[in-house]
């Protein structure tokens, strides 16, 4: 059986002038349904391109992404947003929540692209709110809420159809430590639950929370392996990558 991620030598390269910058560099990886991944780096070390094509937003300048054993390069857009929103949900660092929009109707959203009859929609989203401890608050908008309950929501909202991929990215960026630590803790829930977890940070203390941790540097894996192994926190030495160019 194949991986459910798999990255087979991923180039992404983007021209600025008469630079090219790889923002990844001949990534090779996979990840396992039922992992907790942290993929973790600096800025401009290739986390957020990595995110971005693992959430099919963006395709690999060369090599192949397949995910749940489909080459998503050879998907066209619709095909690109169905497999979007049948396998993976979203949390974000600036919660993404659309502010005229009460809780019940953002959570609402995926399924209203999935063309979910209205009954069963209201369901679902009353009972994920519920899951995530607001719900006392289904018809509140966001602007109601703190920043800690609007991630809840959006939490909610990526698990309103029960993806096997969540990809969280920076989730609590914006939180104190406290509220922080809640939403982690909601994510190793999520994994304890058996949703594939994908932990997009800059923080070792943030990335150690997960099980591995996939570390990259100037577009390239510098670690992979064990969260909780002495080599983790460390930068080097550069296990995969090359210098050859992309092609």
């Amino acid at each position: 059986m194949s991986a459910l991620i798999e990255f087979d030598q991923v180039c992404k390269f983007y021209q600025m002038g008469d630079t090219v910058v790889r923002a990844a560099d001949h990534i090779s990886m996979k990840i396992e349904r039922g992992e907790f991944v942290a993929i973790v780096g600096q800025s401009g070390s290739g986390k957020s391109t990595c995110m971005n094509i693992i959430g099919c937003l963006d395709v690999p300048t060369s090599g192949t992404y397949r995910l749940n054993g489909q080459d998503v390069g050879k998907m066209g857009r619709n095909q690109l947003a169905s497999i979007r929103n049948e396998m993976l949900g979203f949390i974000f660092q600036q919660y993404n929540l659309m502010p005229r929009l009460n809780l019940m109707e953002n959570v609402e959203v995926p399924l209203i692209y999935a063309r979910v009859p209205r009954s069963q929609r209201h369901a679902r989203a009353k009972a994920v709110l519920e899951q995530v401890g607001l719900g006392d608050k289904l018809r509140n908008k966001p602007n109601q809420l703190s920043g800690g309950q609007q991630q809840r929501v959006s939490i909610a909202r990526a698990l309103v159809r029960n993806p096997p991929v969540i990809l969280a990215d920076e989730p609590t960026g914006a939180l104190d430590s406290h509220t922080g630590r809640e939403v982690l803790g909601m994510l190793q829930d999520l994994h304890r639950q058996g949703h594939t977890v994908i932990l997009i940070t800059h923080d070792n203390s943030i990335a150690l929370q997960a099980q591995r941790i996939i570390r990259l540097e100037d577009g390239r894996i510098v670690y992979d392996g064990d969260a909780h192994a002495p080599e983790a926190t460390m930068i080097r030495p550069v296990i995969q990558g090359g210098d050859e160019a992309c092609s």
